[in-house]
């Protein structure tokens, strides 16, 4: 059996990482790697590992467990000669011998988290990317992608019962969802505690199955979902859809949908924040003596008068022509490239001969009286 990675390593953590740097870095590993997503072989496998280190490091109290003893307090194993380093308080040996014998010591040690354990559980979240072109970055849009979800079934409110009456306590467990059983271990009878057998850990038995959803509590449905793009979202940004993520535990409610937005670049326009860059082609001439050209923009083309006298490279700022968004609205920058004809015809060239022959100083000239 593979030995497991270092949790922290699996999420590309530091063991001191604030619990909301191991919130981002599992949502944009379980985005990468879920298994709607990532179809590539060894996804799925990678996706649980990601969820399972997860699981640990986002729980104060599991975190601080395994920070202590490592795979060893959560997996069970015990090391030769006794553990190594003793315990901090009753918690977390409370804790320990949950992990070791699936259950521990009743309300003295951490009971009152298991006794919780049939109580409604919230799903996973689910995450999904979403290519959008640029100009519907900027505007906005809606679109519409159909979805595979689990929902919570109408008929019994996801009891998977026909009727509320149908729904009575597990006479096996009276309730809790755990039963108990002694152990002899190496520290003598420990007092085991274990899912019910007959209820599965909910506490309940259903006497009449729900003639919908036969008794599972929720339908498996294909739906199409309006998903509304806000004017101005950038690559990145995510779009949270309440309660289409993967189904909750004992009734409790579904995970939600994040959809992670990437906007395909575009062929002349550059975004940076909320301002927007172009490059826009002139002659050596219109740079010289001047000119209006027509620049366009996300908003259409508008009128940008060139001075003369215009070095290439020069930014002009067009205000307000860049994108609207909650944050404010940004500009357009206009860069000018300076063209230089590589072909001249003859009457060009007689031309340009004339201006030069009227020159009476050129640049290079005056570069080089600098160095006398």
């Amino acid at each position: 059996m593979a030995e497991k990675r270092d949790y922290y390593e699996v999420l590309g953590v530091s063991k001191n990482a604030t619990p909301d740097e191991i919130k981002k870095a599992y949502r944009k590993l379980a985005m990468k790697y879920h298994p709607d997503v990532n179809k590539n072989p060894g996804a799925e496998d990678k996706f649980k590992e990601i969820n399972e280190a997860y699981e640990v490091l986002s729980d104060e109290q599991k975190r601080q467990t395994y920070d202590q003893f490592g795979h060893a307090g959560m997996d069970g194993a015990f090391n030769q000669g006794g553990f190594q380093g003793g315990f901090t308080d009753f918690g977390d040996l409370g804790d320990i011998f949950g992990s070791f014998f699936g259950g521990g010591f009743g309300s003295g040690f951490g009971g009152s988290s298991r006794r919780q354990s049939n109580q409604p559980r919230q799903g996973q979240d689910r995450y999904m990317q979403m290519r959008i072109d640029f100009m519907d970055a900027i505007f906005g849009k809606t679109e519409t992608i159909s979805l595979e979800v689990d929902e919570t079934c109408k008929h019994c409110n996801g009891s998977g019962a026909e009727s509320p009456s149908d729904v009575q306590t597990c006479p096996t467990c009276h309730g809790s969802g755990y039963v108990m059983s002694q152990q002899r271990t190496p520290f003598g009878v420990i007092q085991q505690q274990s899912v019910c057998p007959d209820c599965h850990g909910t506490g309940k038995k259903v006497s009449r199955s729900c003639h919908v959803c036969h008794g599972k509590g929720y339908e498996h449905k294909r739906v199409k979902l309006d998903i509304k793009i806000p004017a101005g979202i950038q690559t990145g940004q995510q779009i949270r859809i309440a309660q289409k993520g993967e189904r909750g535990t004992n009734g409790g409610p579904n995970g939600d949908l994040y959809i992670e937005i990437i906007v395909n670049p575009h062929p002349t326009f550059k975004r940076e924040n909320n301002d927007i860059h172009i490059k826009v082609p002139i002659s050596a001439i219109d740079a010289t003596i001047g000119c209006t050209v027509q620049v366009p923009t996300v908003y259409g083309d508008v009128d940008l008068k060139i001075p003369e006298g215009t070095q290439p490279n020069t930014k002009f700022r067009l205000k307000g022509k860049g994108v609207k968004s909650r944050s404010g609205q940004g500009d357009e920058y206009v860069e000018v490239a300076v063209e230089i004809p590589k072909k001249l015809s003859r009457k060009e060239r007689e031309l340009y001969e004339q201006l030069k022959s009227g020159q009476s100083d050129s640049p290079f000239e005056r570069f080089k009286r600098a160095f006398k």
